[in-house]
Formats: structure tokens, C-alpha cells, sequence
């Protein structure tokens, strides 16, 4: 474990000087094209001066004396700094716009699978009315089958059986 920790102790102490060596090469492709300037990720190009220079990491944005934001490339030569600003603020708000509608929606579906009590009261008096219903039905068929058979009106199941006697 010992030889680990020490091999990371000096890969940590030697990634600075070579953080350096690399930020000071961004400076010898100054006046040469803005390709071979962007090939380091630590450079940035300025088309108006045509100057390589080491990003500022410190800001998230190069400051207007370093260069103009519309000649400052950075990564690719063939998008300006602003273009590549308003390009990631349109793909992150439409983002953060679409994880916002996931969470309403998935919220949503989330409550109507859940029943409420107001539901739950509303279906036991729809059965209960649906009850009484059967109930009342099935009372008025037996006192209309009573009626029908005081006055010798009920139809019996088989019209025909009484020419079989």
C-alpha cells in the first residue's frame, strides 16, 4: 500500500509543473493557425490577433483585454465564444425545462394512482345506490308478478304446456 500512496504523492506534485509546461506551449503557436492552437485544451485563440494563449481557468469566461468574446475560440475554430454561450444556455434551459416537466408529470400519475378519500366515499355511495337499485328492482318485479297473478295475467315459462296435457 505504501509504494501506491507514494507513486500518487508524486504524480500529484509533477501534475502542476506539467500543467505549466503544457500552458506555456500555447504561446509558440501565436501567428500559426488556430488548429494547431486548439489541439492543447488549455489554449485559447484569439482570430482578431491571432494570438494563442493560455484560458484563463480561473474565470469561466475570458475577460474583454485577453480578447473580444465574437474572435475568442476555444475547442473548435469554427465557433465564435458567444455562439458557443448562447448554444449551451438553449440546450441547458431546454434541459432543465424538460426534467421540470418529468417531475410535474411523474408527480401527477403518482396522485391519481393513489384514490383520495372524497374518491373512496364516492365509490362506496355509487355501490350502495347500485344496491338499493337491485333491491328495488327485484321488490317490483315480485309485487308486478303478484298483480299479474290475481288477475290471471301472469305468462307462465312454456305457453305450450298446457295443449301437452
Amino acid at each position: 500500500m505504501a509504494p501506491a500512496l507514494r507513486l500518487c504523492a508524486l504524480a500529484l506534485a509533477l501534475l502542476p509543473a506539467a500543467a505549466q509546461d503544457v500552458a506555456g506551449d500555447c504561446h509558440q503557436y501565436t501567428n500559426r493557425s488556430c488548429e494547431e492552437c486548439l489541439k492543447n485544451v488549455t489554449c485559447l485563440w484569439c482570430a482578431s490577433s491571432k494570438r494563442c494563449m493560455e484560458y484563463p481557468v480561473r474565470r469561466i469566461l475570458p475577460p474583454a483585454d485577453l480578447c473580444e468574446l465574437p474572435s475568442a475560440r476555444w475547442g473548435v475554430c469554427w465557433v465564435n465564444f458567444e455562439a458557443l454561450i448562447i448554444a449551451m444556455s438553449v440546450v441547458g434551459g431546454t434541459l432543465l425545462i424538460m426534467l421540470g416537466v418529468c417531475c410535474c408529470c411523474c408527480c401527477c400519475k403518482k396522485k391519481s394512482k393513489k384514490p383520495d378519500k372524497d374518491d373512496e366515499r364516492a365509490a362506496r355511495e355509487r355501490e350502495k345506490r347500485r344496491v338499493r337499485q337491485e333491491e328495488r328492482r327485484a321488490e317490483m318485479k315480485s309485487r308486478h308478478d303478484e298483480i299479474r297473478r290475481k288477475y290471471g295475467l301472469f305468462k307462465e315459462e312454456n305457453p305450450y304446456a298446457k295443449f301437452e296435457n
